[in-house]
């Protein structure tokens, strides 16, 4: 930890007091929190013919990230305790780096050895991105999640457009294509090095709050015991089991719908920017709302309807993706509100991210392999799609719980 806390000394503070160079830091962190994942489904076909995988097997690479998600998760908050936000997220940017490069290596199991590292990455991301912005936008925790998720949603969706040509570029090969996203990844870490002249706790906002707790008081492990905590967790994990069944197997829907694979990459890179669109409408609403059970449950049937609308009306595939897309990214943007509306404190918040993210990404993970399992099985994908169907069905009444306005009672 000596040379990361060595780097941050060469930063000016200055830089480091920057409102907009924080801001921009956790947007370019965000960047990378799902485009490295979400790019190989359009070249899935690439890689199956490549290395000879099958369906399961090939299932597996959206799988391990998940898996990845759920056991590193609740590591992320004790990381942040041990060495500060701040160093723990550069940790995260520098797996997400490495996991890039050694996907060059042309090798499965290499393959599958870094989309886990990937996954690591990410998953320390993803639970300590809210930490921060309810420690230091306690004020905006709408308005910043809102921004954070449309940068996910704009890179992703743009990256998942472009890798398809990139990778029909005989230079560059799916490796390469899958690679060129590491331009994005170090630049942001370049871009984040400034905040590591700071070395802040998960807990650094209890004080400033006014709380009367001890900024240590609190332990983590007690958030397992509260039913909010469960809500929330699972309002989380069953939108992420549908999500990535989609983000991992949609190009291949499409494609057996009859549509061309350049053209099932383009969608599958609009379901990523229409992942990004609620951004803009929640922000005034969230913001106004002190009870959100409405919004969790109309977005959530949204996303029921819309996964049966690819099933029963292809014809109509772009306006089903689209609409997906925003369930999809809308139920995301709530749950991660709902980690800051639900927490007393940034504490609380980290160790119910962490909850929600290792369990949550645990259901997630069986999603693509059934979807792969039961394609494999039926022959088409109606049992992927009903299983996703239902799955938001769920969520919306899950939705009911986690949306009412209340908070975790102290710990």
């Amino acid at each position: 930890m000596g040379f990361i806390s060595g780097l941050g000394r060469v930063i000016p503070n200055k830089i480091v007091a920057s409102s907009f160079v924080l801001v921009a830091g956790i947007l370019f962190v965000a960047a990378n929190l799902r485009a490295p994942i979400t790019g190989i489904a359009p070249i899935l076909e690439h890689i199956i013919h490549t290395f000879t995988l099958s369906n399961t097997q090939a299932g597996m690479l959206t799988t391990l990230p998940l898996i990845a998600f759920a056991i590193a998760s609740p590591m992320a908050a004790a990381l942040a305790r041990k060495i500060g936000i701040e160093s723990a997220i550069f940790i995260a940017l520098l797996c997400i780096a490495a996991g890039i490069g050694l996907r060059l290596i042309d090798s499965v199991w290499m393959l599958y050895i870094a989309t886990a590292v990937i996954g690591v990455g990410i998953a320390i991301g993803n639970v300590l991105l809210p930490s921060l912005i309810k420690r230091d936008f306690a004020a905006r925790v709408a308005m910043m999640t809102s921004c954070y998720v449309l940068a996910m949603g704009i890179f992703s969706g743009g990256f998942s457009g472009l890798v398809t040509p990139l990778a029909n570029i005989e230079a560059l090969h799916w490796q390469g294509a899958l690679g060129v996203f590491s331009i994005v990844t170090v630049f942001s870490i370049v871009l984040w090095l400034p905040r590591l002249t700071t070395r802040t706790m998960p807990d650094a906002g209890v004080a400033e709050t006014n709380e009367r707790v001890a900024p240590h008081s609190a332990k983590p492990n007690k958030v397992w015991h509260f039913s909010l905590a469960w809500q929330v967790t699972i309002f989380l994990g069953l939108n992420s089991f549908m999500t990535y069944v989609l983000i991992g197997w949609l190009p291949n829907i499409l494609v057996d719908a009859g549509y061309s694979q350049v053209y099932a990459g383009v969608l599958h890179g609009w379901l990523q920017f229409a992942s990004a669109v609620p951004g803009f409408v929640l922000i005034p609403i969230l913001a106004r709302l002190k009870d959100q059970r409405i919004p969790a449950v109309f977005i959530s049937i949204l996303g029921a309807v819309s996964i049966l609308g690819l099933l029963y009306a292809p014809t109509f595939a772009f306006l089903w993706t689209v609409l997906v897309g925003f369930s999809s990214g809308g139920c995301f943007i709530l749950g991660l509100s709902f980690i800051s509306f639900r927490s007393q404190n940034a504490l609380q918040a980290a160790s119910l991210s962490g909850m929600a993210q290792s369990f949550g990404y645990s259901l997630a993970a069986l999603g693509p392999m059934l979807a792969g399992y039961f394609y494999s099985s039926i022959g088409d994908w109606s049992g992927s799609l009903w299983m996703c169907a239902l799955a938001s069905v769920c969520c919306a009444l899950v939705g009911l719980g986690c949306g009412r306005n209340r908070v975790l009672p102290h710990f």
